[in-house]
């Protein structure tokens, strides 16, 4: 039988979520929580930001994935690019002032 929106995950029921760049189901504690500002993605680090969420692999190659699948405005259901730049900086590392 299919699982409906929990995973077993460390002998608890956990929420899943589907990576927006490799389409993987995992435990949501695992991924990167990313909401639209405006015409930028950004990273939600604590989760309280308002908005449709997408989630995403803490990965740049899950990051490039999502780009070149054109995942993000689909995620976001809006219209043409967004800018991921921020979701890239945190990623890679460099300090940057994210959400």
């Amino acid at each position: 039988m299919r699982q409906r929106g929990k995973l077993e995950y460390g002998g608890h029921a956990a929420p899943q979520r589907t990576c927006v760049g490799c389409r993987v189901r995992t435990a949501k504690s695992e991924l990167l929580r990313l909401v639209q500002v405006e015409d930028q993605v950004v990273p939600d680090l604590r989760g309280r930001l308002s908005g449709r969420g997408a989630s995403l692999h803490p990965s740049v190659s899950c990051l490039e994935l999502a780009e070149r699948r054109r995942a993000f405005p689909r995620a976001f259901r809006v219209q043409g690019p967004l800018d991921v730049s921020r979701v890239r900086a945190h990623l890679e590392g460099e300090p940057r002032n994210v959400m």
